[in-house]
């Protein structure tokens, strides 16, 4: 009797949930949920560091910033033992008192960061409105008392949601819809009556998040009105300037809170997978973004992040012209002094080694560069193209896997696609270790020979996935005008035939361009562009006549590249005339969504190709920071966003892809 009783007042533990409808497969979601989960507790740990250290930046608006910091992290290490739990070590249960601690933490750190919110936006009200009282208004212990009181605010309003919870019954399902508690979701899974939970809970949001936001919404009614009454227009905008960090915190804060609350209380129908988006989205994305945006946004710490990287040997690692060239912010503020000295050397020395070589110099190294005037945040910027090459790894790899292991597959348009991602890993394999080697590493120097060979795979790979989208844009114009004979005309020796010569084809005409580069004169000048080797950037350097150079680069490019363009174009007007004449409008639909994947490639593959080509050509006067975005647009988004389209776009991919997973979520007996 009395373990009946016990079984029907708490539960001895709540089964999480990961990913809903694939439990065994959210292994895959590990990956991106731990580096998710790092950001957050690396960044806002270096905010707090960076306010801890830096007495120019103990000043009320920081101070506060450091309460959202906390809150934050307050956020992220509440769930993230459930998120470990879940994801690594496939442990799903969760003991009830646990449950409960967990859910009252993250309330807690919600309700205190709503109310560091109201503070910041305070703080602004005071600072743009009443500027001359700042500093007597807002001192140090007041904030101190605010901060006590935002807290102790946080943590007695939830408590009793907590206690009120522990005395229910249940005895329904156990399964939670998360991997982390929520007052919602555990007391959907009460067989009692939950009136006064649901009552509480009610108030609860409407003193602590609606009369925050009510707050908000005032503070900057206020601002705006002062903001209009200043006469200069430089002054209104620097006032409102000040503001977009705290109205981006405030966006990415509540707007997930109000969409997670209206789910629990109306969407009781919705699939699963949105409850479990939108919370994800709630507790994981603004303890990333708040610290990135801060970063960003506010000049004391990005400069304070600059002297630091500069304090700390940027002098002894950056000895090469490419990054003399592009320091001066830290030459001018006395951080790396002798620069422009040991430049002019290294300059001289090159052009001494020339003068003694004769009238013919070939150099024995080139120098790389990674992104112009941020050299001192290359292992900053390593992750998100870390992030972009793992996803073009993995991405086309998937889509090889899944032609090759799926029998329906194999047919010519996925043949084609196979070609496709085997092009696009080449691309990503040409580029990814000098790529980051300069970012990791510091690893400016590349070879001239290996910088050649570097180059010739580049524009090869380039070229053939210029022709496999030409390819591929024939399948389409044969299977929509010609469906009937599209069997006959596109057979796998066909196909084989066609890949064979798109590959012969590149390699043939782009020989010549290694050999035309190597009898040329190089006159001291090592430096390079970008991080990988680029026809036009290596000509630049030459001092002699580069006329044959130039001329037969442009005669390649347009018999290539200009003519698979033009034909592509030529297709789809083929296309359309077929597509316009059909009976019906389902029928038309159907045949242009055949083509809106192809249409998306061709489009991520020609734009960046025809900028940097115009940047190389007519662009000299353009910031170096505009040409290297382009040429890192143009060698890494193709292959990352290439597998990403065609799973969303195309169905058969995207069914074998479902067939797959399920198929490793299957237990085996």
């Amino acid at each position: 009797m009395s373990s009946s009783n016990r079984t029907e007042s708490s539960p001895l533990a709540f089964v999480l949930t990961g990913i809903p409808g694939l439990p065994v497969s959210s292994s895959w979601m590990a990956l991106p949920l731990c580096c998710l989960y790092l950001l957050m507790i690396l960044g806002n740990g270096t905010l707090l560091w960076l306010i801890k250290t830096d007495h120019s930046l103990h000043t009320p608006m920081y101070y506060l910033l450091s309460l959202l910091s906390v809150a934050d992290l307050g956020l992220s290490l509440s769930t993230l033992p459930s998120m470990l739990a879940v994801f690594w070590f496939k442990s799903t249960s969760l003991f009830f008192e646990a449950c409960i601690i967990q859910m009252y933490f993250i309330h807690s750190f919600s309700a205190i960061e709503s109310g560091v919110l109201v503070a910041m936006a305070f703080d602004r009200f005071v600072a743009i409105c009443c500027p001359l009282h700042y500093t007597s208004v807002l001192t140090s212990s007041l904030i101190m008392k605010v901060g006590v009181a935002i807290f102790v605010r946080g943590i007695c309003v939830v408590l009793p949601v907590a206690v009120l919870i522990k005395k229910m019954p249940f005895c329904r399902s156990r399964v939670l819809s998360h991997f982390f508690c929520l007052h919602q979701d555990v007391l959907s899974l009460s067989c009692g009556d939950i009136r006064v939970n649901s009552l509480y809970g009610l108030t609860a949001v409407i003193l602590i998040k609606g009369l925050d936001s009510l707050t908000i919404l005032l503070s900057y009614m206020m601002i705006i009105r002062t903001i209009l009454s200043i006469v200069s227009q430089p002054a209104r905008a620097k006032a409102l300037s000040t503001c977009i960090s705290h109205l981006c915190a405030l966006l990415i804060f509540y707007i997930p809170l109000i969409g997670l609350s209206l789910l629990h209380w109306l969407g009781k129908h919705l699939h699963p997978l949105t409850h479990m988006l939108l919370a994800d989205t709630y507790l994981l994305v603004p303890p990333v973004l708040n610290p990135l945006m801060y970063s960003w946004k506010t000049k004391q710490i990005r400069r304070r992040i600059l002297i630091l990287l500069c304090q700390r040997g940027i002098q002894q690692r950056l000895h090469i012209p490419g990054n003399l060239l592009n320091l001066t912010i830290f030459e001018s503020s006395g951080c790396l002094p002798g620069i422009g000295h040991v430049r002019a050397e290294m300059e001289h020395d090159s052009h001494t080694a020339w003068e003694l070589n004769g009238s013919f110099y070939q150099p024995s190294a080139l120098l790389m560069m990674g992104i112009p005037g941020l050299e001192g945040f290359h292992h900053w910027l390593s992750i998100p193209f870390c992030a972009l090459y793992l996803i073009a790894l993995l991405g086309n790899c998937v889509i090889l896997f899944i032609i090759k292991k799926t029998q329906s597959l194999h047919e010519p348009m996925y043949y084609f696609l196979s070609m496709l991602a085997v092009t696009d890993l080449g691309l990503v394999l040409c580029t990814l270790p000098t790529t980051l080697g300069i970012f990791w590493f510091n690893m400016r120097r590349i070879g001239f020979d290996a910088c050649l060979t570097q180059m010739y795979f580049i524009h090869v790979l380039s070229f053939i996935e210029s022709s496999v989208l030409l390819a591929m844009a024939f399948d389409r114009f044969i299977a929509i005008s010609h469906p009937l004979r599209h069997p006959s005309i596109l057979t796998k020796t066909t196909v084989i035939k066609i890949g064979l010569a798109i590959i012969l084809r590149a390699m043939v005409s782009l020989l010549p361009i290694p050999f035309l580069l190597k009898r040329l004169t190089y006159c001291g000048k090592t430096e390079l562009s970008h991080s990988f080797c680029f026809h036009p950037d290596i000509m630049k350097l030459a001092c002699a006549d580069i006329k044959v150079n130039v001329f037969y680069g442009m005669i390649i490019l347009l018999s290539t590249v200009g003519m698979d363009f033009i034909f592509i174009v030529l297709s789809y007007i083929l296309i359309i005339k077929t597509v316009v004449s059909l009976a019906t409008k389902e029928e038309c639909l159907k045949a242009l969504n055949t083509c809106v994947s192809h249409i998306c490639a061709v489009l991520v593959f020609f734009i960046p190709m025809i900028g940097l080509s115009m940047i190389h050509r007519f662009g000299k006067n353009i910031p170096p920071l505009i040409n290297t975005l382009v040429a890192y647009t143009y060698l890494i988004i193709p292959p990352a966003l290439n597998p990403i389209i065609y799973s969303i776009k195309s169905s058969h991919i995207r069914e074998a892809l479902l067939r797959a997973l399920r198929r490793k979520s299957e237990p085996e007996w």
